[in-house]
């Protein structure tokens, strides 16, 4: 049916690549392209049909655009880093390709996650007739669908929004982030924010917290506010949501590394002067730090993701839990990948794969919360990421 380029050969591209190799009649070719080719050609070994390999410096734009050249692929899947979405973007435009990502925006000197660089694109891509699909991961991606199909089905306003992501997974290590440590690390230190009466509130990192009960036998888990992207679209898109709020979970030998490595400057992104070069101290922690492709192996237990949405239907005032569950060792199995890169990677495929089958089709720049959800929630359930709704009855500490 078509041919696609995934770019970025780390956990989250490994994932990809083995889930479009799986689908070959919507996929029939595959392009795996990255910095390091060497590390493309690894993935390649593991698939069950051949694909294509190539390097590319994605932060090139004009080397990007002459990959995309002679390749011809219908859709690029970016899933590179977060810094080079701009680049790539303006290499798709250049080259007349669809695209998608799974992150938004980033500017490298700046923790600062925002989509107003992004959506600036909307007439570029409009203009030139392509698709660009923003942010088809977990979260964001699966969370604003989740959030679409229950105010589909489920509420005729949603009023309160909480999406809390819980990793209940074990590696073993002592310190070591389940995907990129340099945008992990700046997410969880960056200052919380939450959408509430139509504006922005702050909190300190991390400073707001409590437990939540988790299913399928997780059970109770501490958690914590943090900024997370989707709310600045879902918000936006859905604007009678009076607050709408993300938490995360962490472990107590996680939060002890991370404020001791805090304390010491390591997290800064300021770079310093060492023995006469400059260095970033972020970007070196990051490379003494696991891989976290190195962690698929090592990884037990499972992650649990999903949104609580508040609102009324019928004049009547609900709640609805929407979850999906994921086992970190059957996620291995399968595509020698730990739950939190599977979870990015496979609804990173089925948005690609909604937009290659035209169920989701329009010029310009798009959120995931701005289209049907029915097709997209049903390939969650064929392709690994299988979802409940469950009606909530009862307090779940989530009310305040």
């Amino acid at each position: 049916m078509a041919k696609v380029m995934i770019i970025g050969a780390g956990g989250v591209g490994g994932v990809v690549a083995h889930k479009c190799a799986q689908l070959p009649e919507v996929f029939t070719e595959i392009v795996l392209a990255s910095r390091t080719e060497s590390k493309c050609k690894a993935i390649a070994e593991q698939l069950s049909r051949p694909v294509t390999t190539a390097q590319v410096d994605a932060d090139n734009v004009a080397e990007t655009v002459a990959l995309l050249q002679r390749e011809k692929p219908d859709l690029v899947i970016n899933v590179a880093l977060p810094y080079q979405d701009l680049a790539i973007m303006d290499a798709c435009l250049e080259a007349g390709v669809d695209y998608l990502d799974t992150a938004n925006y980033e500017p490298p000197e700046e923790a600062k996650f925002e989509y107003k660089w992004q959506w600036a694109y909307q007439d570029k891509f409009a203009n030139a007739g392509r698709m660009a699909l923003l942010g088809s991961g977990f979260d964001p991606g699966v969370t604003n669908v989740y959030t679409a199909y229950l105010k589909k089905h489920y509420l005729d306003e949603i009023h309160y929004l909480d999406i809390i992501d819980c990793n209940a997974g074990d590696h073993g290590q002592p310190f070591a982030t389940n995907f990129n440590p340099e945008i992990n690390i700046r997410e969880v230190t960056a200052n919380g924010r939450f959408w509430q009466d139509g504006d922005w509130r702050e909190t300190g990192p991390l400073e707001e917290n409590r437990s939540f009960d988790f299913p399928a036998g997780i059970g109770p888990k501490q958690i914590y506010l943090m900024y997370h992207e989707e709310l600045e679209s879902i918000t936006k898109h859905l604007p009678e949501i009076k607050r709408a709020r993300f938490w995360m979970t962490f472990s107590d030998n996680y939060l002890k590394h991370l404020e001791v490595l805090g304390n010491i400057g390591m997290t800064s992104i300021e770079p310093v002067q060492f023995e006469g070069k400059e260095v970033v101290p972020l970007q070196f922690l990051k490379a003494l730090l696991p891989d976290p492709a190195s962690l698929g192996p090592l990884t037990k237990g499972k992650t649990c993701i999903g949104c609580i949405a508040r609102g009324v239907k019928d004049g009547v005032e609900k709640t609805f839990y929407i979850y999906n569950i994921c086992d970190h060792e059957e996620c291995y199995a399968e595509v020698k990948s730990q739950a939190i890169s599977y979870t990015t990677g496979v609804p990173a495929m089925i948005g690609a794969k909604m937009m290659l089958e035209k169920k989701w089709a329009a010029s310009g720049v798009w959120n995931m919360e701005q289209l049907d959800p029915d097709p997209f929630m049903e390939d969650l359930n064929k392709y690994g990421l299988p979802w409940q709704v469950v009606e909530i009855d009862q307090p779940t500490g989530m009310e305040d």
